[in-house]
C-alpha cells in the first residue's frame, strides 16, 4: 500500500513538470472514448477515466453518423465484434446531446481488428473520417498512445500507420516517454502545431485529464 502511495505521488510529481509550460486545452463533457487500431490500450484509457471520475460514453469503433446522433449513439447495443458503453450523466446530457470531446487510444492489434472485422485499411480510413469530421465540427479530438514500444514499430507498420491517421488529426496528443523514445510524437506535435504532453506512466492520464475537464 505503502509503495503504490509513492508511486502516485511520483505520478502526479512527474505529471507537474510535464505540464510546466504547456497549453493545455481545457474541454466540456460529453466524452466518447474509442481506439484507433483496436488494442488493448482504450481500456486503459477507459480505467484511467473512470479512475479521474470523468463521465464517459465508449464505443470500440463508431462510425460519423453514430457520433453526429450524440450521447448514446443513436441506441447501438454491443454485439459480436461491436462494443458501446454509456456512462454519460444522462440528467445532463441526455440521450442526443452532442459530445463535446473525442479521446482515442491509438495502438494496432490484428487480433483486435479481425475480431471488429476490419483490415488496416480499413481502421485507418475509420479513424480518419471520424476525427475529420471531429475538426469539421470542432468537437475536441485528444490523441492518447500510451502502450509503450510494444505499440510502435517501423515505417509502414499496423501501430505507425495507426499513429498516422489519428495523430496529426488532434488537438491533444498525450503520450508516454517509452511511446515517444524516437521523438516521432515530437515531431508530429511540431510539425502540424498541437500541443503535446509527455508523461512517465498511464497513470499520469489521471491527473492530465482531470486538467482538461475540471
Amino acid at each position: 500500500m505503502r509503495a503504490s502511495k509513492c508511486a502516485i505521488a511520483i505520478g502526479i510529481l512527474l505529471f507537474a513538470a510535464a505540464l510546466a509550460g504547456q497549453t493545455v486545452p481545457k474541454g466540456q463533457l460529453p466524452i466518447l472514448t474509442t481506439s484507433a487500431g483496436q488494442s488493448p490500450d482504450v481500456e486503459t484509457l477507459n480505467i484511467v477515466m473512470e479512475e479521474a471520475g470523468i463521465a464517459y460514453d465508449y464505443c470500440d469503433v463508431p462510425t460519423v453518423e453514430m457520433l453526429a446522433a450524440g450521447v448514446g449513439l443513436g441506441g447501438q447495443q454491443s454485439r459480436e465484434g461491436f462494443h458501446v458503453e454509456i456512462h454519460s450523466d444522462l440528467a445532463k446530457y441526455p440521450k442526443g446531446t452532442p459530445y463535446k470531446a473525442v479521446i482515442v487510444a491509438i495502438g494496432a492489434s490484428l487480433k483486435g481488428m479481425g475480431a471488429s472485422g476490419l483490415t488496416v485499411d480499413s481502421e485507418a480510413a475509420r479513424v480518419r473520417k471520424l476525427l475529420e469530421y471531429c475538426r469539421e465540427k470542432k468537437i475536441l479530438v485528444i490523441a492518447v498512445h500510451v502502450g509503450g514500444e510494444s505499440k510502435r514499430g517501423p515505417a509502414g507498420s499496423d501501430n505507425e500507420r495507426m499513429i498516422d491517421a489519428a495523430a496529426p488529426l488532434a488537438d491533444f496528443l498525450i503520450v508516454t516517454a517509452d511511446s515517444n523514445k524516437d521523438g516521432r510524437f515530437s515531431k508530429i506535435a511540431q510539425e502540424k502545431k498541437i500541443p503535446l504532453i509527455q508523461i512517465e506512466y498511464a497513470l499520469g492520464l489521471v491527473e492530465t485529464l482531470k486538467q482538461v475537464f475540471q
